[in-house]
């Protein structure tokens, strides 16, 4: 009998500097739980980062090429390349990691991941996120915008309650 895994929703943007620190995070509770946590990544493009609405995009063809996760820690591990280069950066790091480039490209021309990432931002801004990072486990939210300190434990305080309740 598989058990469902508890989800972590994260509601990131990749020019947002607060959420490349938040990797560190996200990889200790990946290790810490494994399968056990579902780590989502949810779109939360901010106004003032001019190329975070095409880096989403790019982040969901990234998705549909199976590289998720690689690109948006490769992204954020260079953020400050991504706020002088945009666009052609985002094609860069998708050839960088053998993904289809062409194909990021068109699909920022096309935008067939734009109802991805309306959806949620339309849904971050329901449930009150403002800020990135902000997280949402066990149907609370903890905003990380501010401050990311002792994000992780309280985290790992409710997930560590989700799975006792769920008997895993």
């Amino acid at each position: 009998m598989s058990e469902t895994p508890i989800v972590l929703d994260v509601w990131c943007e990749l020019q947002c500097p607060d959420c490349r620190s938040a990797l560190t995070d996200l990889r200790a509770l990946r290790d810490r739980y494994g399968d056990r946590l579902e780590v989502r990544l949810r779109h939360f493009p901010l106004e003032k980062h001019k190329h975070a609405f095409a880096a989403a995009q790019a982040t969901e063809e990234a998705v549909a090429q199976g590289q998720g996760w690689p690109y948006v820690e490769a992204v954020l591990g260079r953020v400050e390349e991504l706020d002088r280069r945009g666009q052609p950066f985002l094609l860069d790091i998708a050839r960088e990691l053998g993904l289809d480039a062409e194909e990021f490209d068109t699909a920022l021309i096309d935008g067939r991941h734009i109802l991805i990432v309306d959806a949620d931002q339309a849904e971050g801004k329901a449930i009150g996120v403002s800020g990135t990072p902000t997280y949402v486990i066990g149907g609370e939210r903890l905003d990380g915008g501010k401050s990311q300190e002792g994000l992780r434990e309280r985290i790992e305080e409710i997930a560590d309650r989700l799975l006792a309740e769920d008997g895993s």
